[in-house]
């Protein structure tokens, strides 16, 4: 694992207007990320986990404490930086932010179809992702999206199928392709596995781990499932009720879970 600091939070907070006044969604989180490391974040529904994500991805503003970045070629981008050097996602602007999210980033939704464009082919779709980089000969992105369906192990011969005539775990792969093929440095996941076939998550769990591991991405994945934790992330953070309770390398966190809470959630008292 590079020690180098890829991804820095701060206090990071978010509220949100509920029955007449503002509640903390998330609030407080503090964490620091390196490359290819996985991070779990776990709890139960309204934990503030997907809130969290979202402030991550920059798809949502902190109203509380920062998150900062490693930014490549950052020369005249950013003026707040952390101590380690990172510039701070506030102070970018939108299409710098949008650049990121389509290069350097990945986003896996929970529900494939809000990750691919469901009116353009499967091969279209892993190839939009290398246009933003400028790539514009067609053979050469036809080429990179079959080697990348491969590697999801997607049939080459539904390169040019809507993704809507692939299964759910299809659908799943090819998104998964769709952010690869930049090879960005940070995925975010949201609950990637809900909703498939266990020997569907199973098959795709695996899959993601051989990537995280071939790639040596950092990711920051959600889920209300502690298997998928132990599988595939190095360290965790439990929320509840907006608050990181809990933080630790997974297996410790699993195995001597310290907080209450985490407690429930490992016994499995508490349903997802």
């Amino acid at each position: 694992m590079n020690s180098d600091l890829l991804l820095s939070v701060r206090g990071a907070g978010k509220q949100f207007m509920q029955a007449g006044r503002l509640r903390w969604a998330c609030q407080d989180v503090s964490f620091d990320l390196y490359p290819g490391e996985v991070l779990a974040v776990v709890g139960e529904s309204g934990s503030g986990k997907s809130t969290l994500l979202r402030l991550l991805a920059a798809r949502l503003a902190c109203d509380a404490g920062s998150v900062f970045y490693d930014l490549r070629d950052e020369a005249g981008a950013a003026t707040v930086r952390s101590e380690a050097g990172l510039v701070n996602l506030a102070d970018l602007s939108e299409a710098r932010l949008r650049w990121l999210a389509r290069t350097d980033w990945g986003f896996v939704e929970q529900h494939a179809r809000d990750g691919l464009r469901m009116n353009v082919s499967g091969g279209a779709n892993i190839g939009e992702r290398m246009m933003a980089l400028g790539s514009r000969h067609y053979g050469k992105l036809r080429g990179q999206a079959l080697d990348w369906m491969q590697r999801v192990e997607l049939d080459a011969d539904r390169i040019d199928d809507l993704p809507g005539t692939y299964s759910g775990g299809m659908q799943q792969r090819l998104q998964i392709a769709r952010n690869l093929v930049t090879h960005p440095r940070l995925v975010f996941m949201d609950e990637p596995t809900t909703g498939l076939d266990v020997s569907v998550q199973a098959r795709l769990l695996d899959l993601l781990r051989e990537l995280v591991d071939q790639l040596q991405l950092a990711a920051v994945i959600v889920t209300h499932d502690l298997a998928v934790a132990r599988l595939l992330a190095h360290r965790m953070l439990v929320m509840k009720d907006g608050q990181v309770v809990e933080q630790g390398l997974t297996d410790r966190v699993l195995d001597d879970p310290q907080h209450a809470y985490t407690q429930l959630l490992v016994s499995s008292v508490l349903t997802p």
